[in-house]
């Protein structure tokens, strides 16, 4: 099919592109859009984890949570949907797209200030604000997008992998 003009479809995301069965080797083009906002690699985890929550390299498998604040091992966090996913072809008792880098909703306990860094916390799953006494290398999950004012658990934006 050779064409000067827009292919478009009869409506919005009505057709694919090939499919999970029968894709194609290389696309060439001139420019890409994502709907969502992050870049996302499937993993096999020791468990099925909720959206948002943080875990590290470790466990039984690839990824697990960590009750170890501050911990090195970061990986990042689940993601909701991502804008692209890398090695989607894993497979596992259980896998997860973890979110590599962009905004994806986390799990946060205490009270964190926009732009404030983001690291685990003691309560598995769960992210705290970075206290600056405790750092260590490989720690920072990311950044706070969004602020929050109260101690207990809640779910705020983060921006995964910005330093």
């Amino acid at each position: 099919l050779l064409t000067t003009k827009a292919i478009l479809p009869d409506a919005d995301a009505s057709y694919d592109i090939g499919s999970s069965s029968a894709g194609y080797n290389t696309v060439h083009a001139k420019a890409t859009s994502a709907q969502y906002a992050d870049l996302a690699e499937i993993y096999e985890s020791d468990l099925e984890y909720e959206v948002g929550t943080v875990v590290i390299f470790g466990g039984d498998n690839e990824v697990t949570t960590t009750t170890v604040s501050h911990d090195p091992r970061e990986a990042g966090v689940i993601s909701t949907a991502p804008g692209f996913i890398m090695n989607e072809n894993c497979e596992g008792n259980h896998v997860v797209e973890l979110a590599l880098t962009g905004r994806v909703p986390c799990k946060v306990k205490g009270v964190v200030a926009k732009g404030d860094m983001i690291v685990s916390s003691n309560i598995a799953g769960v992210a705290t604000k970075l206290n600056n006494a405790s750092y260590q290398v490989g720690c920072i999950i990311g950044k706070a997008l969004e602020s929050k004012d109260t101690a207990e658990e809640g779910v705020i934006e983060v921006v995964v992998g910005r330093l």
